[in-house]
């Protein structure tokens, strides 16, 4: 049973990440980070996904919030690992249901660019710039290799979330809304 009032802490640390840092700019894209972490989680929510991976899609980007290389390091051809830094971080708080689809997600890029065509034509400037310092399109065995991983199937779905989620103009629920919700379920696996 989680604790309540770890919950709450963690609910606050949240907040404050989201609140302190989402402002910095998604990418090359006309919203921020706390917007496109919103419309993750309202995707997920809505295509009746579990609590963990809602919660993986509202904080898949949080390696963002916690590195200090500025708001666009691809275009400096620095390769941010902002996956394993966000999973690094959800793990010390979540169970991997959270913290292992955000550590893959971008494995699930490349997957995604090696299989499906038509799949790395549609990405936007920086994520074709950053797939290129994240290792390009898997190679067979890699893809295999990533496949048979526990977890890549919430990998790839995040991902094609992740994908949508880039409507400077969508309405969501706040942060709170989603905390609320689902923080308690995720925390508990």
């Amino acid at each position: 049973m989680t604790n309540p009032a770890s919950a709450e802490s963690l609910k606050q640390e949240i907040r404050r990440l989201y609140l302190d840092n989402g402002s910095r700019a998604y990418g090359l894209y006309d919203l921020n980070q706390l917007q496109h972490a919103l419309q993750s989680a309202q995707h997920a929510e809505a295509q009746g996904f579990s609590a963990g991976l809602i919660m993986a899609c509202l904080l898949h980007d949080v390696g963002h919030m916690v590195h200090r290389l500025g708001e666009a390091p691809a275009e400096d051809g620095v390769d941010d690992q902002h996956e394993d830094l966000g999973a690094q971080w959800l793990a010390e708080h979540f169970p991997a249901e959270v913290s292992e689809p955000v550590r893959l997600h971008v494995a699930a890029k490349r997957y995604l660019c090696a299989v499906e065509d038509g799949y790395e034509a549609s990405l936007s400037r920086d994520s074709a710039l950053s797939l290129a310092l994240q290792g390009g399109r898997m190679n067979a065995a890699e893809q295999k290799d990533f496949l048979n991983t526990p977890s890549a199937d919430e990998a790839i779905a995040l991902r094609r979330i992740d994908d949508r989620a880039k409507d400077p103009k969508a309405v969501t629920h706040s942060i709170e809304v989603f905390l609320d919700r689902y923080l308690i379920d995720a925390l508990q696996g």
